[in-house]
């Protein structure tokens, strides 16, 4: 059995990191859902997903590949995208290649609504991280957090 002193605990400076990460990482995300219901029509997750179906050539994404992109559940992307379905900003589709699968679409409404909320949007995030930081600790931090996603992603498959 291990004790309290067999284990390898947070040193002092490592649990204060851990914190601010922490307190950081909610913080934005409250900012940023609160500016979000405020001043755009979209939430976060309903522009998450047009961002990521903008990225792509045909504007276009399984469902399943949508939700890891994201990091969300399929059940959250599920409802995410039927709120956007009736809404008239992305399409279902079965996919051609399989039958069983389905894709998620974005329409022409579903671009002019991303393209009018991008703004606000960069804002934000502007607001609230780039400029908080100096390019090197947002680098830094980019660096690091792409680390953390891929070690988390590895433990997740």
């Amino acid at each position: 059995m291990n004790t309290p002193t067999d284990h390898r605990w947070l040193d002092t400076q490592q649990q204060a990191a851990w914190r601010d990460f922490l307190e950081g990482v909610g913080r934005f995300q409250e900012v940023l859902v609160r500016e979000h219901d405020r001043r755009l029509p979209l939430s976060v997750p309903e522009y998450d997903v047009l961002v990521q179906l903008s990225e792509q050539p045909d504007r276009s994404l399984r469902m399943s590949r949508l939700a890891e992109r994201l990091a969300y559940s399929r059940s959250r992307v599920t409802h995410t995208v039927s709120r956007m379905e009736r809404a008239g900003l992305v399409r279902r589709v079965a996919a051609a290649e399989d039958k069983r699968g389905v894709h998620c679409s974005m329409t022409d409404a579903g671009w002019h609504a991303l393209v009018a909320a991008a703004p606000t949007h960069v804002d934000i995030v502007r607001t609230y991280l780039v400029d908080v930081l100096t390019r090197d600790e947002l680098l830094s931090l980019g660096s690091a957090m792409a680390r953390v996603r891929d070690a988390c992603a590895t433990a997740l498959t």
